[in-house]
């Protein structure tokens, strides 16, 4: 049965770098045995009702600004999946859950910038989601959980986001791990692990540094975490597989679901 897994996209510039997180992705593409089809949900693709992708082919959005050049020249021309959109929608609609269909958007950098590591050759095929970030945690959660059954179907389910995302407070040294982004992480860890969702639905309110990791009105980064969660939530076996951080406090976590 495929994973659930939550990836870090971290910041635009990675796609052009080499370094001990892209390649951890690279291997994250190894790791597994290769899906069928990979159903991502991605913070930068937000909604009011849930949005399933069923375009055939994809074009690469550049949704980003005052990076260098290389960047605009990548593409990542994924194919889709309408059947596996379809499967989506189905379970979808045995869980009252609403949705609207999509055929045009393309791929937006919390995706390909991910995909184009762990599967360069852009040859399994994407079925792009929307997250809610309005939602209640329960209620992310609950879209995740719906999906669940695509796992034992060799479909790979993917919450791309940060956990600590607060680009306000970004530094140019990136030597240095502020304090608070390691607590908050490790809050977060330690409530991932035991799965322990009465606390994790109320990170806002229990979390520490909460609004430094999380900015107010900035959470769209922090939950697709729980749509990757709610997909294994039979199982709920959880592995940290990498974690490191860029920019001062600028989280690069992967976690695994069963």
């Amino acid at each position: 049965m495929m994973p659930s897994l939550f990836v870090s996209h971290g910041s635009p510039i990675i796609a052009i770098e080499d370094n001990e997180y892209t390649k951890f992705l690279a291997y994250l593409g190894r790791r597994f045995p290769r899906p069928k089809a990979i159903a991502l949900f991605s913070a930068h693709w937000e909604s009011d009702t849930e949005m399933v992708s069923e375009a055939t082919e994809y074009e690469t959005i550049y949704d980003f600004g005052g990076f260098p050049e290389a960047l605009y020249q990548i593409t990542y021309p994924a194919k889709g999946s309408p059947q596996v959109a379809k499967e989506i929608e189905q379970m979808f609609e045995k869980d009252s859950i609403s949705y609207q269909i999509d055929d045009s958007r393309g791929l937006d950098h919390g995706e390909w910038v991910v995909l184009r590591f762990m599967y360069p050759n852009a040859d399994v095929p994407v079925v792009s989601m929307s997250i809610n970030p309005d939602f209640t945690p329960a209620q992310q959660y609950k879209i995740g959980k719906s999906l669940e059954a695509l796992r034992e179907q060799d479909v790979l389910i993917i919450g791309s986001g940060v956990t600590v995302h607060n680009l306000g407070l970004l530094e140019r040294n990136d030597t240095r791990i502020n304090d608070w982004a390691v607590e908050f992480d490790d809050w977060l860890s330690a409530n991932i692990t035991e799965w322990n969702l009465d606390a994790l639905f109320q990170y806002d309110k229990l979390a520490p540094h909460v609004r430094l990791a999380v900015p107010l009105h900035g959470n769209e980064h922090f939950v697709p975490l729980f749509y990757a969660m709610g997909a294994a939530d039979s199982a709920r076996q959880v592995k940290l597989l990498h974690r490191s951080y860029r920019f001062g406090n600028l989280s690069q976590s992967i976690w695994q679901f069963a």
